[in-house]
């Protein structure tokens, strides 16, 4: 094959990888703005539903939490975005929060979801909970720390704007962080181990961060 005849085959290669890095990319946004609005109308609707007011956008039972957790397990960093947008846009801005608050408070959703991802990716566990090693870092990362995180983040950053007072601080606090590991517990297993199998046989499927 002579020189002229290399240079096309190179650049059709080059063209194709540049497509298919287009078109991945694209799969990921779209699956990004798909669970932002999943994620938001949970939110809301769990904050709507909530059996007890603890706070300005606080539910006493976020539901919403475990689908985002879950969500970033199986999607890596564009599920982990679209916890923190999705609760911006559907327990903050559709509860009427200040925006400027939102957007601070809005992290703990982030952290909720991002310290359990690091730690599977951290430790090699299996998100399908194969083994007892592989709950004990759900239990540790995905329900206990990562949950605490969240609650004090949110609960402080609304004592710290004046939304609640000390009192209801500690209030906020513990129905955050009670609530997150019941509906955790109840949840989120039960998601990994029997959706997760059918998940990583799909394309879209991130292992850990980013694919």
């Amino acid at each position: 094959m002579s020189g002229c005849e290399v240079i096309p085959v190179v650049f059709g290669e080059e063209r194709k990888a540049v497509q298919y890095s287009i078109d991945s990319l694209s799969t990921y946004v779209n699956i990004f703005l798909f669970l932002t609005l999943v994620n938001a109308l949970l939110s809301r609707f769990a904050v709507v539903k909530s059996p007890v007011e603890l706070a300005p956008g606080v539910s006493g039972l976020y539901f919403a939490v475990s689908f985002m957790i879950v969500f970033a397990l199986w999607y890596g960093i564009w599920g982990a975005l679209s916890a923190y947008l999705g609760c911006m846009v559907g327990a903050g801005i559709l509860a009427s929060m200040p925006l400027k608050l939102n957007i601070i408070w809005s992290f703990a959703d982030l952290w909720q979801v991002l310290i359990p991802l690091a730690a599977f990716a951290y430790f090699k566990a299996d998100i399908g909970l194969k083994t007892k090693r592989d709950f004990l870092v759900f239990l540790v990362f995905g329900v206990f720390i990562n949950n605490f995180v969240g609650a004090l983040w949110g609960s402080y950053t609304l004592f710290l704007d004046g939304m609640i007072t000390w009192a209801e601080f500690f209030t906020a606090f513990e129905g955050w962080f009670l609530g997150n590991i019941v509906v955790a517990i109840v949840l989120i297993p039960f998601l990994l181990r029997y959706i997760t199998p059918y998940i990583k046989q799909t394309k879209s499927y991130v292992d850990n961060f980013s694919s």
